[in-house]
Order: C-alpha cells, then sequence, then structure tokens
C-alpha cells in the first residue's frame, strides 16, 4: 500500500512549521511527481512515513531504511515535532542527533534548528546549544513567518546564552528590536542589557567592535561605560546620563533598561535615617559587634556616601521585644532599620501584613514562613552553600553523591535545601549519614562507603557455606562523590578515612565551614583535594577592602570575618534593594558573594570554589552556570 500524503497529524506546537508553508507552495504536480519518486525509489509501500512512531528509536529506523534523504529528514522533523509537543525533549534530541537527520539544507534546516534551540534550551544542554551556535547567525530568525519570528529569536538567544555567547545572543535581541516593532520595547531592552552584563570583558572588547550598526554600536558603548572599574552609585547615574545626551535618538535612550532608570534615581531614593539594631550583649555580642564594625567600616569605604544627609544610629536589640522596638523606631522617621540578627525576632514581624518602615533582617525566617511586605532577609544561609554544592555537582557530571551531614535542626536545613536541588538537577543523593561529634567515625565512613555491608555479606557466605572465606572489602561502586559537612576538626579525620575505606579516588565536596578561614598548611594538609566554597572575603586575595580592613582589625578573621563581611554587605544592600527588587536579573558583588534577590524579598549569595592543595586553598575558575561578578 502506498504511502499517503494527504493524512497529516495535527500541529500543535508552534515550532513546527510545514516547510513548505515557510518558503514555498508544493503544487499538486509537484506533489505527484515526489510521490511516484517516492515509490520508484522505494520499490515498495513497505516504509510509511506517514505513521506516528510511538518512539525515537523507531522513528530513526523508519527513515534509515527510506532511500529519499529529503522525505526521511521531513519525516523525523515531524516526528520530533510530535514527541516536542509532548515536552518529550530526550526523544527530540535522539532524533535530531540520529544521522539520517545530518546536515539538513534549507528550509528543512531552518525547521531543524528551531526544534533543536527549543529541546537544547528545555533540557539545558549546554553541549548541544554549543554545536548550535556555530550555525547560527544573528539574523536566522528573520527566516521564519512573521507571526514566528519573535519565539524564534527567543529561542535562539536563550540557546546562545546556554552556549555562553552573550554578546551574540545581544545582536540577536538588538536586531530583533530592529525588526519587529510590535515588541514591547521596555521587555526587549531590559534583555538585551542583562545579556550584555553577562558578557565578559574580553569577548565584549575583542568581538564588540564586529557588531555594526547603530543601535548595536550604541548598546556596546553604554556597557563599556559602565564596566569602568571605581565608579560609584554616583557616577553610574551621571554616566547613564551622559549617554543619553550623547545617543538621543537611541531607542535605549529613549526607553532605558529598568535597572539604569532605577541607577540614574537611586541618588535621590537610598535611604538616609538608617538604624542597625544588634545584639551587642549576651551570647550574640561578638556577632553583632562583627556586623556592626563590618556595616561602619563599608560605609566610611564609600565614596558616594552623602556623609552629611546620612544619619547611622545603632541600637542594642539584646533583651528587648524587637516588635515592640519595631514599633518605637516607626515613629521616629526612620528610611531603613538594619537587622535584627535573632530568627525569633524576626518572626515576631511576620504578623504584620506589610512594613511601614522596611526592614533589611539579619536572618531568615523559617521555610514556609510568608513574609510581610517590605521585609528583605539576609545572611550567611547554609542552604545558599549546600544548593551550591549540589550545583557543581551537577556541573562536573557526579550525578550520585553520598553525604555526611551533622545532626541537629541547622543540619536538618542543609540536608533539606541539599536534596531539593539535587532532584531538581536530576541528581541522588545514594545515601546520607548523620552524625553526633562523639560517634566512631571510623563506623560512620565504613556505613557510608558501604564497607559494613560487604563484611555483613561476607560473614553470611561464610555462614551458609561453614567456612572461612578470604575476604577483602570493597566500598560502593555507584557513588561519584562524597559531600562532606564537617568543622574542620571533624572534617580532618572523616578525609583520611576515605583513603582507608577505598573511597580516596572520590572528589569530595564541602561547604565553607571545613576552612577556618586562615592559613594552616600543616594542619590542613589532610583536607588535600577536598573541594569547598566561601565567600570572596575569605578567599580573594586581591580582596582591597578586606586587607585595609584586617591592618586595622586582625581579630576580623575566621567566623567572625565573614560576619564582618556580612555587615559591609548589608552597608551595600541598603542602598540598592530597590534595584535588587525591582530589576529580575540583577545582582551586587559583595564581599559575602553575588547577592541576588529572590521575589519573596530574600537574598541569595553565589559563593567562590576552591581546592587544598599543601594545606592551602587554591582558587577554582568559576564554571558554566555560576552566576557571573559584576562590577558595582
Amino acid at each position: 500500500m502506498m504511502p499517503s500524503f494527504t493524512r497529516r497529524h495535527k500541529r500543535n506546537y508552534p515550532e513546527y512549521r510545514e516547510p513548505a508553508m515557510i518558503k514555498h507552495c508544493l503544487t499538486l504536480r509537484t506533489l505527484i511527481t515526489v510521490l511516484l519518486l517516492t515509490m520508484l525509489a522505494t520499490g515498495c509501500a513497505s516504509v510509511n512515513l506517514e505513521a506516528q512512531p510511538e518512539t525515537a528509536s523507531q522513528a530513526i529506523e523508519v527513515a534509515s531504511s527510506h532511500s529519499d534523504r529529503n522525505e526521511a529528514q521531513r519525516y523525523l522533523l515531524r516526528s520530533a515535532d510530535w514527541f516536542q509537543s509532548q515536552n518529550d525533549h530526550e526523544s527530540v534530541r535522539s532524533i535530531l542527533q540520529s544521522e539520517p537527520m545530518a546536515k539538513p539544507a534549507g528550509e528543512l534546516k531552518d525547521q531543524y534548528l528551531l526544534l533543536s534551540m527549543g529541546s537544547a534550551t528545555a533540557l539545558e544542554d549546554s553541549a548541544w546549544a554549543r554545536q548550535l551556535a556555530n550555525q547560527l547567525q544573528p539574523d536566522q530568525f528573520l527566516n521564519y513567518e512573521r507571526g514566528l519570528m519573535a519565539r524564534a529569536a527567543t529561542l535562539q538567544a536563550d540557546t546562545l546564552q546556554l552556549a555562553d555567547d552573550n554578546l551574540s545572543a545581544a545582536a540577536t535581541l538588538i536586531l530583533l528590536a530592529q525588526s519587529d516593532t510590535r515588541q514591547n520595547a521596555q521587555q526587549i531592552h531590559d534583555r538585551i542589557w542583562q545579556t550584555l552584563k553577562a558578557t565578559s570583558d574580553k569577548q565584549l572588547s575583542e568581538q564588540g567592535g564586529e557588531i555594526i550598526g547603530y543601535e548595536a554600536q550604541g548598546w556596546i558603548e553604554l556597557t563599556g561605560i559602565l564596566r569602568k572599574p571605581d565608579m560609584n552609585l554616583d557616577q553610574q547615574g551621571r554616566a547613564v546620563r551622559q549617554w543619553q545626551n550623547n545617543w538621543p535618538g537611541h531607542p535605549a535612550a529613549v526607553t532605558p533598561p529598568s535597572e539604569l532608570q532605577l541607577i540614574a534615581s537611586l541618588a535621590e531614593t537610598r535611604p538616609e535615617q538608617i538604624t542597625l539594631a544588634l545584639p551587642l550583649e549576651g551570647p550574640l555580642a561578638s556577632a553583632g559587634k562583627a556586623i556592626r564594625d563590618g556595616f561602619f567600616a563599608a560605609y566610611y569605604d564609600d565614596q558616594s556616601a552623602d556623609r552629611s544627609k546620612t544619619s547611622i544610629r545603632v541600637v542594642n536589640t539584646a533583651g528587648q521585644n524587637f516588635r515592640d522596638l519595631y514599633q518605637e523606631l516607626t515613629r521616629e522617621d526612620q528610611d531603613l532599620i538594619v537587622g535584627p540578627l535573632e530568627k525569633e525576632a524576626l518572626q515576631s514581624l511576620t504578623d504584620l501584613n506589610t512594613l511601614p518602615v522596611p526592614v533589611l533582617g539579619l536572618n531568615y525566617l523559617p521555610q514556609g514562613t510568608a513574609a510581610p511586605g517590605g521585609l528583605y532577609q539576609f545572611g550567611l544561609s547554609a542552604e545558599d552553600e549546600a544548593r551550591q554544592i549540589a550545583d557543581r555537582l551537577r556541573q562536573e557530571n557526579n550525578d550520585q553523591a553520598l553525604a555526611l551531614i551533622p545532626q541537629g535542626e541547622w543540619g536538618d536545613r542543609l540536608e533539606t535545601a541539599l536534596l531539593e536541588r539535587m532532584a531538581a538537577n536530576g541528581s541522588t543523593a545514594l545515601d546520607i549519614e548523620r552524625y553526633f561529634r562523639e560517634d566512631d567515625f571510623r563506623a560512620v565512613v565504613a556505613d557510608l562507603l558501604g564497607i559494613t555491608a560487604s563484611r555483613e555479606r561476607a560473614i553470611d557466605v561464610e555462614r551458609t557455606a561453614g567456612v572461612n572465606v578470604e575476604f577483602e572489602p570493597r566500598r560502593r561502586q555507584d557513588a561519584d562523590a562524597v559531600v562532606m559537612v564537617a568543622e574542620p576538626t571533624i572534617a580532618r579525620q572523616f578525609k583520611p578515612l576515605f583513603a582507608f575505606y577505598f573511597g580516596g579516588d572520590l572528589p569530595v565536596y564541602s561547604p565553607s565551614m571545613v576552612y577556618e578561614g586562615s592559613h594552616d598548611p600543616s594542619r590542613d594538609r589532610d583536607l588535600n583535594n577536598v573541594i569547598f566554597t566561601d565567600i570572596p572575603w575569605v578567599l580573594d586575595d586581591q580582596n582591597e577592602f578586606r586587607n585595609t580592613a584586617t591592618q586595622a582589625l586582625p581579630d576580623m578573621r575566621g567566623q567572625l570575618g565573614r560576619l564582618f563581611a556580612m555587615g559591609a554587605d548589608a552597608w551595600k544592600l541598603s542602598k540598592r534593594l530597590p534595584l535588587l527588587r525591582q530589576v529580575e536579573g540583577a545582582s551586587i558583588e559583595g564581599q559575602t558573594g553575588v547577592l541576588t534577590m529572590a521575589s519573596e524579598g530574600s537574598i541569595h549569595r553565589q559563593q567562590m570554589w576552591a581546592r587544598f592543595t599543601n594545606g592551602t586553598p587554591q582558587l577554582l575558575t568559576p564554571v558554566s552556570g555560576d552566576i557571573q561578578s559584576e562590577e558595582e
């Protein structure tokens, strides 16, 4: 039976367009000719290119048996479109990367690229995106119907960003803004700006001049101006206004990106009356004083601060009911309250719907607690570090991990964050051992690596056979890595035990608590090869602010140093909370990491990475997916 050319399954996904509808309309004569040629080529009707395949491999097999390569590729594209409409992007990838689909030409290639970009971005497959990026010109999206151009351009920009080619992504969006005036100018300018911000200095300087056109060169100049080092907030605002004067007809001068609008206006809206509410007595006194000192050090280091207008007063919260204190402060014409540090004090504000005076709390509400309007939350969150470890595992293809986590509420929160992010990343925690400081660490590690189970199996064999069996235990072979959450004194005991129990080849990842914060090569040699995340204040030896501060305050190292850095970032955040709140993707380079804000007002940090080598932390280069640091 001949394959039918009139039956089509319904197209219900925008990525697919019959190639004939894109550029050409096949005439009836052409169809008949193709039909006859198909019959002659196949010699029989055994290959049905109209039937919907149940699997990707079935589609590839059918296409492979067809001698007309173009028809086979059309069939594969229809099949890929159907699987994509079912959100089965794995099958789409199998089909589009198969041999019969290699080197499509003409309108088939346009269709192939559109489907490929859709599934590569859905799967976040950066390797596939890099392959596609080599085939994409900025004007590729202009090959599609007008109604599909914006969608194609967005997919193209997403694919290029996934391939770490942010400059080409920006060029695509600039061309879209020029080509399709129906687009929302504010939204597309915001996207262009965020994409240019993510472009590396090297790529911008080496390739920025290659993008031609008035609009593109205006964008490139604007980006370069705001990358000048040591520009404070006021200088950035003046630079934006000066650029607008120099490029009066530029679309971004007429409709500046939201972030630049805020930068231009932040100088007029920054808080001037600030209360620093911290515990300065009792068990949290050391922490409160370190944060206070960091806050004032950053304030006096900030050349953009108008000290003739800014008033900062410090209130000791130790022993006070914070809810009552907050009500008192709201009657005193304050613009911002920084604090409290205690979680319970922060929770006392949650029965308010909105805070009349904004609060930058230095802790986080329990997960699931609704935050009132005007409450921002910032701290050295263990959950942030757990998520970064989960992301690092995925980026380094270590998808099956074992974990050691201390008992207690802090460990519970860290474990939850780690497991949630690993699950989201498609990774698996094979086993988690929770431990107390008093535990036998040999037994803990033996259990984690499966040595105990291996021994028990040998005993069972001996018992069953009734004879002694020569036995050498083996660690479990399905683990890719170990997540070790432990303070230095305990971590220095765990790490050698991994090697003792045949797990010395497994990479080990830790949060910042594994490092005391000051060089001690003789003791930290036991931690060699441990990969850990920590804040720039600790890891960046070129940090001028830290070096100056620790010369004056040599005690600000280790945990107190981290709190000092947190105080410094609290000052930096106090000026830019509206920016982080209103501009999606906005970030600040701080002493505790690259700071971003979630929709509920929580500040999250992206830290640096290092590896112990000869007992000393050595910085690691960022991997794809890390948030790029930005100069303020």
